[in-house]
């Protein structure tokens, strides 16, 4: 294969946890220890596993593919900390639910964030926290997923949401109104209305994205939309850095500080993606949600500071 075939691929990376439902494992795992888990799944590796939060997503991605008649454009990888002989029962569901999952890295209970970047991947999907903080320290658009009490969305259309500031942008914004308030952000952002803001973790997934919908010319299969906690006047600088780096997102929400929730359910996403953890909860009870653990939402002040530190939680 060509790298430029490689290349124009939209590759999503996904552990088996996030693709199936591996909870009663993860239980064996946790209270009884590596030996017994390796024999639970042995013992039923002919038993099929059930969907995890990320399988619609992943079954309509690579739906994708048969719509398109220059070859598949969309690519899923594997990623897991299972052994390629635990590993067997998560091929054997991929191949029960017809799933064209091929390529795959069993890690033996190692992180498998290192295999992200030879494989050439623009998301990265696990319910392992630091896997995902890992990959997003190496430049890759990461979100761990949370369980979702979501019903399956019966629509054949894949639906992606996003928070904007520290998801699809930086959080130079974000770090104004968490340390000077409300009132010096807007006053900010109107200033600087006419200035991009720079790039968050996921700008390159977007871009890849929407590389991705405009080989449709109509009835595209895939839908964006922005939801965010901004509104007018903040609403200005979002718009036009959009507009500079020339991706179209489908449906754009400015919700005031409006619980995100109903919003999410409304415009149906399969899943949404925030860096907040209180906006994470309020989704997950409506759809798939994939926390961002990055930018200042995601850090800790330190107590006795005389201007306001923050460090990793």
């Amino acid at each position: 294969m060509s790298q430029s075939v490689t290349t124009k691929k939209l590759v999503i990376a996904i552990s088996s946890r996030a693709l199936f439902n591996l909870d009663e494992s993860h239980k064996v795992f946790e209270s009884e220890g590596l030996e017994a888990y390796s024999r639970y799944q042995i013992e039923r590796e002919e038993e099929v596993l059930e969907p995890g939060d990320a399988f619609a997503m992943v079954k309509k991605l690579l739906n994708v593919n048969a719509m398109l008649e220059d070859g598949p454009r969309v690519e899923v990888i594997l990623l897991s900390r299972n052994s390629a002989d635990t590993g067997l029962r998560v091929f054997n569901s991929i191949k029960h639910y017809g799933l064209d999952i091929v390529r795959a890295a069993f890690t033996g209970g190692q992180s498998p964030y290192r295999y992200i970047a030879p494989f050439s991947c623009h998301l990265f999907l696990s319910t392992d926290a630091d896997d995902v903080r890992h990959a997003l320290e190496h430049g890759v658009a990461a979100a761990t997923l949370m369980p979702s009490n979501r019903e399956n969305q019966q629509s054949q259309e894949l639906r992606f949401a996003f928070d904007g500031d520290a998801v699809l942008f930086s959080d130079e914004a974000e770090k104004v109104y968490k340390t000077e308030g409300l009132a010096a952000f807007t006053q900010s952002e109107v200033a600087a209305a006419r200035t991009p803001l720079s790039g968050g973790p996921f700008k390159s997934f977007l871009a890849a994205l929407h590389s991705l919908q405009s080989e449709f010319k109509e009835n595209c299969p895939i839908r964006t939309a922005l939801v965010t906690a901004r509104s007018a006047p903040a609403h200005e600088r979002v718009i036009r850095t959009l507009r500079a780096w020339n991706i179209r997102i489908d449906e754009s929400l400015f919700l005031g500080g409006m619980d995100k929730g109903q919003f999410l359910k409304a415009y149906g996403a399969d899943v949404f993606f925030d860096d907040q953890q209180q906006h994470c909860m309020s989704a997950q009870q409506h759809v798939a949600t994939g926390h961002v653990p990055h930018g200042i939402a995601n850090l800790k002040l330190e107590t006795g500071a005389a201007a306001p530190k923050f460090k990793q939680e």
